[in-house]
């Protein structure tokens, strides 16, 4: 089976993904036609409750992660953190996604655990460089027979540590054999990300997650000419939690579901999401 991301991807053309926590969320991101779908750890740690730190087991994404790779038929990008270990977790781990079925993998040089990047003082400590090479390696090694495309995610000017730190890290990773490079930011325009992309020698494709600078839209990244991936990393679930307060809010105002109940998604269209239609047809041409 072809890796639809990845051929998108070396056409040079700009691949659009939205965030998911669960298979009806990714199913939404598919209908409305984006390229793939992004299994956001920050969404599952906040689906659960949880902060984005470490918290959520292996098992835990693991199993949601499949889980919406059995709804759709877009790729899916895991959101794979700091790839819970050292270099022989993340052969391990990288191995059991791909058998899952993602498209690609996302792994950060941030020491374990770690804090979400756009936290206000979280803690953002990077590991030696050659130590995520060789996590590099191993993914692309436990990747390689699934056509799985790596993505090394540096967190260089999250850190702090300076344009140059993030392109010699880039570099290293690149020589390392990824596929892409996930260069995020944390300020609030796009500023530093378009000097990055300047610098950047183009060796392999860019990715980029515009939470904090939403005025990067998508043709301006395309006028960049070296991404080729943007991720809309957290705006399910942001969606959702802004969605559900409406309504509850609403629904005690009111005192009852009376003026809410006609603005809000039928019980037949949910019907339609879980796939009901399909499943009676099943019924008549198979129970007999």
């Amino acid at each position: 089976m072809t890796n639809a991301l990845r051929e998108k991807v070396a056409r040079r053309e700009l691949a659009t993904v939205m965030s998911a926590h669960n298979p009806l969320s990714a199913r939404l991101a598919e209908e409305a036609g984006f390229d793939g779908v992004w299994a956001s750890g920050f969404e599952l740690s906040a689906a659960y409750g949880v902060p984005d730190a470490s918290l959520l087991s292996l098992t835990q994404h693991l199993d949601m992660t499949r889980a919406m790779i059995e709804q759709i038929a877009v790729p899916l990008i895991a959101d794979l953190d700091t790839g819970y270990g050292n270099a022989i977790n993340v052969g391990q781990v990288v191995g059991a996604y791909a058998r899952a079925g993602a498209a690609a993998v996302v792994i950060e040089d941030k020491t374990f655990p770690k804090d979400t990047s756009l936290l206000a003082g979280g803690r953002q400590e990077l590991v030696r460089v050659a130590e995520f090479q060789g996590k590099i390696e191993a993914a692309q090694a436990a990747g390689g027979g699934h056509d799985l495309l790596v993505i090394a995610r540096t967190e260089a000017l999250i850190a702090d540590l300076g344009m140059e730190e993030a392109l010699r890290r880039g570099a290293a990773y690149a020589e390392a054999g990824a596929d892409m490079l996930l260069i995020h930011s944390k300020r609030k325009t796009p500023d530093e990300i378009v000097a990055f992309a300047e610098a950047w020698p183009g060796t392999i494709p860019l990715v980029i997650v515009p939470t904090a600078y939403p005025d990067l839209t998508e043709e301006k990244a395309r006028a960049l000419g070296k991404i080729g991936l943007m991720i809309y990393a957290n705006h399910a679930v942001r969606a959702a939690v802004t969605a559900m307060r409406e309504v509850f809010a609403a629904i005690r105002r009111d005192g009852g579901i009376h003026h809410v109940d006609k603005r809000i998604a039928s019980v037949e269209d949910i019907f339609d999401l879980q796939r009901v239609p399909a499943m009676k047809t099943a019924e008549r041409k198979y129970l007999r």
